[in-house]
């Protein structure tokens, strides 16, 4: 019974955290400054996704292998000895 009254009072009182938080916490102040990103910018973020992208491809055939190993029933032939 102790831990139900515990549990209780911890999401108490986060709820009472989280209802009384306000925006002003978030703010930094100076929120007119404008940022224009130039072209090298873009084109970095843009080579960023393509090695991204990349690496996902042995990834997802990768993954097709293990499924497609997996969900194969194949069982192989045991050998067995004359006497």
């Amino acid at each position: 019974m102790k831990t139900n009254q515990t549990l209780t009072a911890v999401f108490s009182a986060v709820a009472l955290s989280l209802v009384t938080s306000t925006a002003a916490l978030a703010s930094s102040g100076t929120t007119s400054k404008v940022f224009i990103s130039g072209p090298l910018i873009l084109l970095f973020l843009g080579f960023c996704a393509m090695v991204v992208v990349i690496q996902c491809v042995p990834a997802i055939i990768t993954l097709y292998g293990i499924i497609t190993g997996a969900a194969s029933s194949k069982e192989k032939d045991t050998a067995t000895a004359k006497h």
